[in-house]
């Protein structure tokens, strides 16, 4: 059996115009020896190292905040744009007087309106986690700074896994992961919320997937979604791509696997301590519609009435999601599962009621997949950044007694970029599918690395019309050494 040579690793500095400019600034593109097999400085390493040093400077970036900002009053830190919510949950979900997340109800004076703690039982055990690790009784640093400091610990550790798997799962694109690694968007909300557990998760799970584990892959994604709602988004991608290809077996693998993690971690808080347990479900239900929505916008310069908010919202996650499975039926190649995985999340982000600036988190590695062009996916996380420094502003100008900060309809405009960058990534991810001679992961020849079973699959179930099959010849010949046959030759005379 002859197999086919093995691919190089694709190099952004050469084949990215936009990465090889920017490859000026440490001495121009990539020589043919820059990557060496076996060499310390592997692609992986590398992009870690990035990761952490970027990670860093987010955290360098939060200083102001860290030696006054979260503790004495609003205003610094939302004009510093440093908040984080992990320093004020300590106290204010219980963690420092040693309340058991979902059992313990939490005193009013301390929660702001919350009687039980409003995460998914996996984030709220990290969360816990983190508690343990910080000392109660400290006074410099105060406890509320450790335990930030303890969970950037353990979420940069959340951020790399990330990036390493970006960087494993297109076994031939390994640097893609240095566009996650160099990310602004991740350094500056990286360590805002616990995002990063439930997209260290995905990743792994799409890493399992494309060795084509997959039920491995499954129980990853059900552990994701036992810390953040999102994830559970991708069995609808798994599910229409493994429909085309007839791999049903496989998608019953991965649906049972995420069930059954899911309830594994879910069951022994939901039974003994329910209402504790449904607090996250019944908020993310009962919230109004709040800062970073396109409906935010409608409800400040229109009267319509977003009562229905919720059903709204589902009515067009519906309407997006039965888009995408046509989309996915009718392309003329299957696409890969890493485009519609971006999509189904894009969608849910643009039409949800909220969008706070880390939710961000949830895109970036999936982007990277979904369309690894250097100059879009900067586009974009120029949006993002204008958001993140938009909110804060925003949120300056409504707690500080002079106003000083965005005003109102300044903050619409940042809303209006987030969405129109997600919308214009959305969009070319789209174009690379109806057109995929556009797709710069299939231009060597590859159908869908990061696909495992699915890739290189034949089609079972489309809806594309198949053009009819052409007469066979009577006997083969290699034109490819032969003389061109006439105009004509090998076919019946028309009329």
């Amino acid at each position: 059996m002859v197999h086919p040579p093995p691919r190089s690793a694709a190099r952004p500095t050469v084949q990215d115009d936009t990465a090889a400019a920017g490859s000026e600034l440490i001495g121009g593109p990539a020589g043919r020896r820059a990557v060496s097999a076996g060499g310390w400085w592997s692609p992986v390493r590398v992009v870690a190292l990035v990761l952490i040093g970027m990670f860093a400077l987010g955290m360098a970036q939060k200083a102001p905040c860290y030696d006054s900002g979260w503790f004495r009053g609003p205003a610094d830190q939302y004009t510093h744009a440093c908040y984080s919510d992990i320093p004020h949950l300590y106290q204010g979900r219980g963690f420092a007087d040693g309340l058991v997340p979902y059992f313990d109800p939490i005193p009013a004076e301390l929660s702001g309106g919350m009687e039980y703690l409003e995460y998914p039982v996996l984030t709220g055990l990290f969360m816990e986690v983190a508690a343990w690790l910080t000392p109660a009784e400290s006074t410099d640093p105060s406890p509320g700074q450790i335990y930030w400091l303890v969970n950037a610990g353990m979420l940069l550790i959340c951020a790399v896994i990330i990036a390493v798997c970006v960087t494993r799962i297109h076994r031939d694109r390994p640097w893609d992961g240095l566009l996650v690694a160099l990310s602004p968007a991740l350094a500056l909300t990286a360590t805002i919320n616990w995002d990063l557990l439930a997209g260290a998760l995905t990743c792994c799970s799409l890493l399992m997937w494309s060795r084509s584990r997959s039920f491995a892959a499954g129980v990853l994604l059900g552990l994701a979604t036992a810390a953040k709602l999102y994830p559970v988004l991708l069995l609808g991608p798994l599910l229409v791509l493994c429909w085309r290809a007839g791999r049903w077996r496989e998608f019953r693998a991965a649906a049972a696997g995420a069930a059954g993690a899911w309830l594994a971690v879910n069951v022994p808080v939901m039974i003994p301590a329910r209402e504790g347990w449904a607090e996250f479900y019944t908020f993310s239900e009962e919230r109004p519609v709040d800062f970073g929505s396109v409906w935010l916008i409608i409800s400040q310069r229109t009267d319509a009435d977003l009562g229905a908010v919720n059903t709204y919202a589902t009515v067009l996650v519906a309407l997006g999601c039965a888009a995408l499975a046509l989309l996915a039926l009718a392309a003329p190649r299957r696409p890969r599962l890493a485009q519609l995985a971006f999509l189904v999340v894009a969608l849910f982000v643009l039409t949800n009621k909220v969008y706070s600036p880390q939710y961000v988190l949830w895109l970036i590695p999936l982007a990277v997949l979904a369309r690894p062009r250097w100059r879009d996916f900067l586009i974009w996380q120029s949006c993002e950044v204008l958001y993140y420094l938009g909110i804060w502003m925003y949120l300056a100008y409504l707690h500080t007694e002079d106003q000083h900060g965005l005003p109102t309809g300044g903050y619409q405009l940042a809303i209006a970029v987030h969405l129109l960058g997600t919308a214009y990534l959305c969009a070319l991810v789209v174009r690379d599918v109806l057109r995929p001679e556009h797709d710069v992961v299939r231009r060597d020849g590859s159908d869908d690395p990061g696909g495992g079973v699915l890739d290189g699959a034949a089609d079972v179930v489309t809806l594309r019309r198949k053009p009819p099959a052409a007469p066979a010849p009577a006997a083969f010949v290699d034109w490819g050494t032969s003389p061109r046959p006439p105009a004509g030759a090998g076919t019946e005379p028309g009329p």
